[in-house]
């Protein structure tokens, strides 16, 4: 059935498509009766939910995991498990690439879904058949014997092709159920802008399971078990994905953006000495999405220089000698994100300390309430608790607070997401804080002689509260509003890519996180001293790093708000026009 078709039972009411360019699976106008909105976005929350139970039953005891099973010392372990996460976000890339040029946000994350789970089955099966032995072993007792590269070489391919699935999959799933709400539509991009929120929120919920039933039994050794839990979440995830095909809303590919990117470069570079005018081509985009010219990076303006031999041959015009005003504004929309984008790496490094170097000093903490230990693992349990709370506490008091503070009315914000992720980098100093004064602490009541014993510091675990917590709460003024800052912000046919930048920033973090332990053990390990980071921690000292992590921190804050103040945001051409009308408004 077409949209906008006068309804036969009532006369005036309109069947309507929407406004943002959005088709069903047919390809056809979405209706918007019939598809997208909450039915949707709740499919993909719920789809988002049981991936991630998947990737954290993996991920969160995988540094355990190589130390016990794998027979790996403490800094390789973190080292492999910061490069493996790393390399996780670093596949989104390619994943939003794939999503934007060629497959469309919906084809990507089912492909990227199946590999998914044949990684996390390959997984199961390799660890419950060869990698176990002797029976019994990867617990924290009995440690597992040596293994051949066959079996080494099939654990990396599994866990290598988990970050493949995952990875591909992430940014599109992100951006694909922001597709589901129509931004033109003032009550859906209400739901919109919440969508991440939720987003984000079940991101944390699905990893909750993982936290506390999995990591209980993985850390007694249950790792197939365990394993096989989390590929069959994985599955159930795809299935559901998969039913609510007739209900998404799609946006068709626009093509390979480096393409575009290179025509821009090529035309700017050849028109170097001419001059550049005050109007400049137009191309044929007459959609009010079309993005308007700026007076930033004036050098690649030369790309939209109409020259006279090209004003005479208008109809065979080379797309590498003249570009449109709105591909020249691509490239200087993603030049100006950039600097934000680096800024946030610092943070990823913080953040990654939870899933390896937070988890080596619970499990050197007494981790025991009388006949009942607690596995190290499980205490990012209070950083998903703290997401959930200060999810609702921004949405429903701060920001309703600031926006009435400032007399902010309608579909602003009252704290920008620039702000948010200022705010994010200060409650991360807080947090490296609070981790160096438990570590000293730690060290203060450990037994130096004991190396992988129950209660080799009789300070007891539950002091990591706070440094998860805070975490926690970072991680919502953060990664949560990089998601909407750069979503927004990309180009329209680049979504995938925004929100692929904010995973990569991930990705890399937890390659410098690596490159730094790497760089602080090679300078701290003497003839006398064995380290900050050794095999046994109280003989290191964990708090200097955590101490290294908040100065590093403090100085990429004072960055990011130089890079925040020059950032200009993209403009399109409804935006104007919107605006006259609410001008004309006022003047009548």
């Amino acid at each position: 059935m077409a949209c906008l078709e006068l309804s036969k039972e009532v006369k005036g009411k309109e069947e309507d498509c929407t406004n943002d360019g959005t088709v069903d699976f047919y390809g056809m106008p979405a209706n918007k009766a019939k598809t997208g909105k909450w039915l949707a976005g709740i499919m993909l929350l719920l789809n988002q939910g049981l991936a991630t139970l998947a990737f954290f039953g993996v991920g969160v005891n995988l540094v355990l995991f190589l130390t016990r099973v794998l027979q790996q010392n403490n800094a390789e372990a973190a080292n492999n498990v910061s490069i493996w996460t790393g390399t996780v976000y670093i596949f989104s890339l390619l994943g939003a690439f794939l999503s934007d040029s060629y497959w469309g946000r919906f084809k990507s994350c089912a492909i990227f879904q199946v590999i998914y789970v044949t990684g996390l089955v390959l997984l199961s099966l390799t660890t419950q058949r060869y990698l176990l032995k002797p029976e019994g072993c990867g617990e924290r007792e009995i440690l597992c014997g040596e293994h051949s590269s066959t079996e080494i070489s099939l654990f990396y391919v599994s866990v290598y092709m988990i970050a493949l699935g995952y990875g591909g999959y992430q940014p599109n799933i992100a951006t694909f159920g922001a597709d589901q709400f129509d931004a033109r539509d003032p009550r859906e991009k209400q739901s919109k802008l919440a969508f991440f929120s939720y987003f984000y929120l079940a991101l944390n919920l699905g990893s909750l399971f993982s936290n506390t039933v999995l990591d209980y039994f993985e850390d007694e050794g249950k790792w197939a078990l365990g394993f096989w839990a989390s590929a069959a979440s994985a599955f159930a995830g795809l299935v559901l994905f998969l039913g609510g095909t007739a209900k998404y809303r799609h946006f068709r590919s626009s093509g390979n953006p480096i393409i575009r990117f290179s025509q821009v470069i090529v035309a700017a570079s050849k028109k170097w000495s001419v001059e550049t005018p005050d109007e400049l081509y137009e191309g044929d985009d007459e959609s009010d999405r079309k993005m308007l010219h700026t007076h930033g990076f004036r050098f690649l303006d030369r790309a939209a220089l109409i020259t006279s031999k090209e004003q005479d041959n208008e109809k065979n015009r080379n797309q590498w000698l003249l570009c449109p005003v709105s591909q020249v504004e691509e490239v200087k929309c993603i030049l100006r994100l950039l600097p934000i984008w680096l800024c946030t790496i610092v943070y990823s490094v913080v953040f990654t300390q939870m899933a390896s170097i937070f988890v080596e000093q619970g499990d050197a903490m007494k981790t025991s309430i009388g006949n009942f230990r607690i596995p190290a693992a499980s205490m990012s349990t209070f950083d998903i608790m703290s997401v959930a709370v200060f999810i609702f506490l921004y949405r429903r008091v701060l920001d309703p607070i600031v926006k009435n503070i400032k007399k902010i009315k309608g579909e602003g914000q009252g704290i920008t997401q620039l702000q948010r992720m200022g705010i994010g980098l200060v409650i991360a100093v807080m947090a490296m804080l609070s981790a160096a004064i438990v570590e000293c602490y730690r060290l203060k009541y450990a037994k130096k002689e004991c190396r992988h014993c129950e209660g080799s510091s009789s300070l007891s675990i539950f002091w990591q509260v706070p440094q998860y917590s805070l975490i926690g709460a970072s991680e919502v003024f953060m990664y949560v509003g990089q998601l909407e800052f750069f979503n927004e912000q990309a180009p329209e046919g680049l979504k995938s890519f925004g929100s692929a930048l904010c995973m990569t920033s991930i990705s890399l973090g937890n390659y410098v996180s690596s490159l730094l332990v790497s760089v602080v053990m090679k300078i701290s390990t003497t003839d006398n001293m064995s380290g900050w980071i050794p095999g046994n921690l109280n003989e290191g000292h964990l708090d200097r790093f955590y101490f290294l992590l908040a100065g590093l921190t403090i100085l990429d804050l004072v960055a990011f708000i130089a890079c925040a103040k020059w950032y200009k945001g993209i403009k399109h051409s409804g935006e104007m026009n919107q605006q006259v009308k609410e001008d004309d408004k006022c003047e009548v």
